[in-house]
């Protein structure tokens, strides 16, 4: 399956600009956070055999992808169809630092949600909460840090 998500991607770049999000407020550890407003989906970090990594709310795992950078996605096409991107406005649950959350804009008119500079995306093949099989995948896949880096990486 890995090796299908990877023979998926596209060497193709889009055109973005990184934007901010939610206003972020201070928790009692020192941490920020956002209030999240109707629509948007809670980032959270979460337990895994890698560590701690970010996932969604229900506690899929969050990857990125190398070749991204903080204004452009490299995946597109059948790319994002194996490996697709976070769309809906994130916020930061405990532990994470709001000001890290940003946003690109996608060639295809969407917007992609970014974490310390990247571009976040789930991965087809993760079918449960905590499944991580997208890691290492083409060595170019891997879940993303509380500080934003690649995990195992």
């Amino acid at each position: 399956v890995a090796l299908l998500g990877l023979a998926a991607c596209s060497d193709s770049k889009d055109s973005s600009t990184t934007t901010g999000t939610a206003a972020a407020t201070t928790v009692a550890d020192g941490t920020s956070s956002t209030t999240p407003e109707a629509g948007d989906a809670t980032v959270v970090l979460s337990d895994s055999s890698l560590g701690k990594i970010l996932t969604t709310a229900d506690g899929m795992t969050l990857y990125l992808f190398t070749p991204d950078t903080p204004t452009s996605s490299a995946c597109t096409g059948g790319c994002a169809t194996a490996w697709p991107p976070l769309t809906t406005a994130a916020v930061g649950g405990e532990g994470l630092d709001a000001a890290q959350f940003g946003t690109l804009d996608r060639g295809d008119g969407t917007t992609q949600v970014t974490y310390n500079g990247h571009p976040l995306y789930q991965f087809s093949g993760d079918t449960a909460a905590g499944d991580v099989t997208g890691q290492g995948s083409g060595g170019s896949w891997f879940a993303v840090t509380s500080e934003g880096t690649a995990a195992g990486g």
